[in-house]
């Protein structure tokens, strides 16, 4: 898990590409949206020094713009959790998302923090006319490291294109979730989970 979330923190910035409601329109196509929003995301991290000397209010805030409106977070929830959300209460999902959706915030801000500048190469989207669900699959290319897969998983709602899983280097992070939540709902409960979630965003100070 451990080696995963470092893989999470050296490429989540791309996941940022996702935002900006103003070109979150149903007509735009998932990597279209991906490709147009980079620029300026990745623009916002080169050229704002705060964010370079690792202003955290900013960090945060930048997280919480450019990245998180653009998860389906129901849908997370519901894959990470599996069987666990179909017996949950109501209060236990809500308290759930509200503290994994925290988790990521923390994961994402920590990720922008260290962005140096990479660069992200896009590969065709291969998608049938009219799907619903896509991949968009990109690479990050790292100065002097071997390029990392991100592939993006997409729902087409409403409201336009959202994320639900993110796959690094054929590692799925609703995977490695899920995996290491079951566990200690299994031993302890899902009420557990959360205040153990609760505790650790509460101390990070987010």
């Amino acid at each position: 898990m451990k080696m995963f979330l470092k893989l999470v923190m050296s490429v989540t910035f791309a996941t940022a590409m996702f935002v900006n409601a103003s070109l979150v329109q149903a007509e735009v196509s998932a990597d279209e949206l991906v490709k147009r929003t980079a620029e300026d995301v990745l623009n916002t991290l080169k050229s704002d020094k705060d964010i370079q000397a690792g202003n955290q209010q900013k960090i945060y805030a930048l997280a919480e713009e450019k990245i998180l409106p653009n998860f389906d977070f129901e849908r997370v929830c519901r894959m990470v959790l599996g069987k666990n959300w179909r017996t949950a209460t109501p209060e236990q999902q809500a308290a759930f998302q509200k503290e994994f959706r925290t988790l990521l915030l923390r994961t994402y801000a920590t990720a922008l923090g260290k962005y140096k500048n990479q660069v992200i190469e896009y590969k065709p989207l291969r998608a049938e006319a009219g799907a619903k669900n896509v991949s968009v699959k990109t690479q990050i290319l790292q100065p002097g490291g071997q390029p990392i897969s991100v592939d993006y998983s997409l729902v087409k709602l409403d409201n336009g294109w959202k994320v639900y899983d993110i796959v690094i280097e054929s590692v799925s992070l609703v995977t490695n979730y899920r995996s290491q939540f079951s566990s200690e709902i299994r031993d302890n409960g899902l009420d557990s989970l959360n205040k153990k979630l609760a505790d650790k965003n509460k101390a990070s100070g987010v």
